[in-house]
């Protein structure tokens, strides 16, 4: 059953919040081997036969390479005052190392300067998981020298763009690199060891500590900061030994981070589990990545439900699940936030990327997307209780602008609040995209203390949202 979308579109939040959307170089722009762009370990790992799903890669994706410009104006036309993208380093500097790549710089300075033409900050992510392939054939991030080729690669970027955008975040989830590209080997580059796994988070963390301290002395005038994945972790049951795996669970994916981040170290519990596996830490490394930031990032999709015997049934909640087999569970981000808040001291937070992918059919130039647009309206609305509560909030951005390639996932899941045929590259805005846009209107109006926009989308509005190939 659908819950009903809230009907109160003016929830409060300060004036100078953040409304934003985000998406990723790899997952949008295409032209993999235009204009001097080298190879990621995103291009190599979609040629690996069957890791991803529907067989798809990158090399087209949404042709954001090509059609920046007219996804800006649809930006714009959303009424956000925030784009959160990523550089992709092998365009900007094609081995990871050496010579820079002219023409990937200007990509970004037009994009840059198309988003402050149409009154939009940028917010860059530094890296986004798409190493130069080549640093991955010297190790990767599992090579400590990668986190001097980070701080070089960052430092470039800075002084191309560093005078314009809003902020600079060094990693996107680095769990997500460490466990699923390391541990796993589910994702890029598909490394399969504990021990591999566990030393590149601590080249990540680190590296992004040595990039926060060059950029400040190079005089960086962006915030800078860093993003993680987070979620609050719950017991199955109340047994010892599930409540036991949970803390574990708990270590292993926010305090792993966390700790290391605000507190200069590694949980003591998670370090002891390790074993033979814990990485090598060098003098002086946990200062450095417990320097100080100008804000914090977490992207939050669920909660975590932990069983030590078997696979928790996400079904057996009974509440919605996304096509992506995860939970609808909006007080989790408010918990999540909260406690962030409370064991940490931690800067003002944005919710970097929160979104669900649902099945969407466009249908004579209209996408119906009632569970979307329910998601994305009860997050928010549990963002609004957590500053309520006292939780330092500075924005929340949803993921994603548009439909996109979904890493392992292939094409076949649709995340977007904009519809994107592949075939044509034909963008139309979907439900979720147009009660978004109303929400904003209503949030500038408060804050002007003017007279809210109308509220309902016009059926002259709904046949001119799409635009074309």
């Amino acid at each position: 059953m659908i819950r009903p979308v809230p009907a109160d579109l003016t929830l409060n939040f300060p004036p100078d919040f953040v409304w934003g959307v985000a998406t990723s170089a790899f997952q949008i722009e295409g032209a993999a081997a235009e204009d001097g762009k080298g190879p990621s370990i995103w291009d190599d790992f979609c040629r690996v036969q069957g890791v991803i799903a529907d067989a798809s890669n990158g090399n087209i994706a949404c042709d954001h390479y090509h059609r920046w410009s007219d996804d800006l104006d649809l930006l714009a036309s959303l009424g956000v005052g925030a784009y959160r993208f990523s550089v992709s380093w092998p365009r900007v500097r094609p081995g990871g190392a050496g010579a820079w790549n002219p023409k990937g710089l200007d990509f970004y300075e037009r994009l840059v300067d198309g988003l402050l033409e149409r009154g939009i900050q940028p917010y860059l992510t530094l890296n986004h998981w798409d190493l130069p392939a080549e640093l991955q054939a010297t190790g990767g991030w599992g090579n400590r020298d990668t986190t001097q080729r980070f701080v070089e690669y960052a430092l470039g970027v800075d002084t191309r763009l560093g005078d314009r955008v809003k902020a600079i975040t060094t990693h996107n989830e680095p769990w997500v690199i460490a466990v699923l590209g390391h541990k796993r080997g589910v994702f890029a580059p598909g490394i399969k060891s504990r021990a591999v796994a566990m030393q590149v988070a601590h080249h990540l963390l680190l590296s992004h500590g040595m990039a926060l301290n060059a950029l400040r002395a190079q005089g960086c005038k962006a915030k800078l900061g860093i993003v993680l994945n987070l979620s609050p972790m719950h017991p199955a049951t109340t047994s010892a030994q599930d409540l036991a795996k949970t803390e574990l669970e708990d270590g292993l994916l926010l305090r792993w981070y966390l700790d290391p981040l605000f507190k200069g170290r590694y949980p003591t519990d998670v370090l002891e589990h390790l074993g033979p596996d814990v990485p090598l830490v060098q003098h002086g490394d946990m200062a450095t990545i417990a320097t100080p930031m100008d804000f914090l990032g977490i992207n939050y999709y669920s909660r975590s439900v932990v069983s030590a015997t078997r696979p928790w049934d996400v079904h057996q909640s009974g509440r919605e699940v996304t096509e992506m087999g995860w939970e609808v569970y909006p007080e989790g981000l408010t918990e999540l936030l909260l406690r962030v808040h409370h064991d940490y001291p931690v800067p003002p937070i944005y919710v970097t990327e929160n979104g669900g992918a649902f099945k969407d059919e466009c249908i004579n130039g209209r996408v119906h997307d009632p569970l979307r647009t329910d998601y994305i309206a009860r997050h928010i609305a549990a963002v609004a209780e957590a500053i309520r509560q006292g939780v330092p909030m500075a924005g929340y951005m949803v993921w994603s602008l548009l439909d996109n390639f979904e890493w392992a996932s292939g094409y076949a899941k649709r995340f977007g609040i904009v519809h994107v045929d592949y075939a044509t590259q034909r963008r139309t805005l979907k439900d979720s995209a147009l009660w978004y846009r109303t929400f904003l209107h209503h949030q500038s109006a408060q804050s002007m203390h003017s007279e809210p926009a109308p509220t309902p989308a016009s059926e002259t509005e709904w046949n001119t949202v799409a635009l074309g190939a």
